[in-house]
This record gives structure tokens, C-alpha cells and sequence, in this order.
């Protein structure tokens, strides 16, 4: 059977985020990727221009387009701008039953355009949050969705991630991407130990849709058959080598995409 798993985001025009990060990075491991898109984003590696939400209708069609034809395996969630939006969305993962479901808690582009409407903040509290199998933010997120300050330790980190798996999470995979050391360490954090996972931190202004990429490799992975810890771990080391390899990319005069495609394209 064909892994499968299916993007609910924004559409990147530049390319780097959003539905195009989530199936790029679904190709670069294996698994077809379908997508719903609630968004279109005017966007490139400068900036966000203009936002063209999608109307909660045509989304809601677009999520019985594919849930009632593909065995879905996994589900990736990214940028709901709107409270509508995540209404729609929330009633779509009911009525199909869906699981392995992994939200990535988009707020802000890299860039520092806000993506997410003040007044969706508690929607997406009551109405995804309890539906996730992981949920994915960073530490500007994190400390957003709790309403508090941006952690600065592994500490802070476990402290705000055990306030998220309070809304109903079933798991939180805190990032530390946005923090400072010589290693960027994420926490995932359940109902068990912690599990803790470093990596060098990267030097390169080529990491845009990081957050992104690091989600969907997630949803890759459980949709594959991996358990929540085994797909984790591969998403890390899969997006730790998109950061590496990101400045062998030329594509922009911004902060540009990580590579997502590292472990295919060869120069000639």
C-alpha cells in the first residue's frame, strides 16, 4: 500500500513554506503527498505581500475531495489563518475519522509577517489542539499559545510544553531552533520520558519553512508506519541535513529555503 499523507496549509508562492515545503519534503521521503490548501500567500524569500484566504466552503470540499477517496495515513497541519478555517478543518478531521494528526502552530513567517488572526488564537486552542496526535511549535509559539515569555532553557521548555499537553494534546515536540547555543534541542514530551533531540545548530540564512518541512517529515513518517518516537527522530535528522545542505541553494535575495531534496540532486 502507498504511504499517504495530506497537507492542510497555505500555499507558498516562493515556494520555500507552507503546501510546497510539506510536499516536497513528503516526496523527499517516500510518501505521496495530497494536499488542502487554506490559504494563498503573495510570498517570496523577502516577505509576505498579500493573503487570499480561502473560503471555509471550498476548503471543506477540498477535504472531502480527498478524504473520501485516498487512504490518508497521516495528516499535516499548518498555517488556518482564520477562526472559520479552523472550524471547517476541525469538523473535516471528525467527519473522516482522521488520525496520526500533527499541527504545526503557524504564526509568524520567517520573515515576521504574522500568519494566524489574533482572534483564531483560541480556536485553535479548543478546536485542534485536543485533536493532535503531536503538536509542533517553537518557542515563539509555544510561549504565545500558554501566554507567557519565550522559554530560555530546556526548563522553560518542559514547563510549556506540559501547559500545551494540558488543552488536550496528546504529545508536544517543542522546538529550540529559535534559541541560542552551539545545539538547537527539541523536546518531545507525552505521557512518558522525555525524549530529548540535539543537533549542531547552523549557521545559514537559508531556513525558511523550516517549521514546515520538520512537521510534514513527521506526518512522513507515521503515515510510513513509524510509531511517534521512530518518525521524530528521522524528521530531525531529515531537517537538520535540509538546514546543512540550504546554502548550496541559490534562490532569492532573502532568507532562502532549506534543501529539501539534500540526499537526491547531485551537481553535475
Amino acid at each position: 500500500m502507498t504511504a499517504i499523507a495530506v497537507a492542510i496549509a497555505g500555499s507558498d508562492s516562493g515556494g520555500g513554506a507552507g503546501v510546497q515545503a510539506d510536499l516536497k519534503t513528503f516526496s523527499a521521503l517516500g510518501v505521496y503527498g495530497a494536499s488542502v490548501i487554506t490559504a494563498l500567500t503573495a510570498q517570496n524569500t523577502k516577505g509576505v505581500t498579500a493573503i487570499h484566504d480561502v473560503p471555509a466552503d471550498f476548503i471543506a470540499a477540498q477535504i472531502d475531495a480527498v478524504f473520501s477517496d485516498l487512504k490518508i495515513g497521516a495528516v499535516k497541519i499548518g498555517m488556518l489563518s482564520q477562526a472559520a478555517t479552523i472550524e471547517t478543518v476541525a469538523k473535516g478531521l471528525d467527519r473522516y475519522r482522521a488520525s496520526n494528526i500533527v499541527l504545526d502552530p503557524v504564526m509568524i513567517a520567517t520573515s515576521g509577517d504574522r500568519l494566524l488572526a489574533t482572534d483564531a488564537m483560541e480556536a485553535l486552542r479548543k478546536l485542534l489542539i485536543p485533536r493532535a496526535l503531536v503538536v509542533t511549535p517553537n518557542l515563539p509559539e509555544a510561549a504565545a499559545l500558554v501566554g507567557a515569555s519565550i522559554a530560555r532553557n530546556e526548563q522553560e521548555m518542559e514547563i510549556q510544553a506540559r501547559e500545551l499537553l494540558a488543552l488536550g494534546a496528546r504529545s508536544v515536540l517543542i522546538k529550540g531552533g529559535h534559541g541560542t547555543g552551539e545545539e538547537s534541542v527539541d523536546l518531545l514530551i507525552g505521557q512518558g520520558a522525555v525524549l530529548r533531540l540535539a543537533a549542531k545548530r547552523v549557521n545559514t540564512k537559508n531556513a525558511h519553512g523550516t517549521g514546515c518541512t520538520l512537521s510534514s517529515a513527521v506526518a512522513a513518517g507515521l503515515s510510513s508506519g513509524l510509531d511517534l518516537k521512530a518518525a521524530v527522530r528521522n524528521a530531525k535528522a531529515y531537517v537538520t541535513g535540509a538546514i546543512t545542505a540550504g546554502d548550496e541553494l541559490k534562490v532569492g535575495h532573502g532568507s532562502g529555503p532549506v534543501h529539501h531534496f539534500f540526499k537526491i540532486w547531485r551537481e553535475p
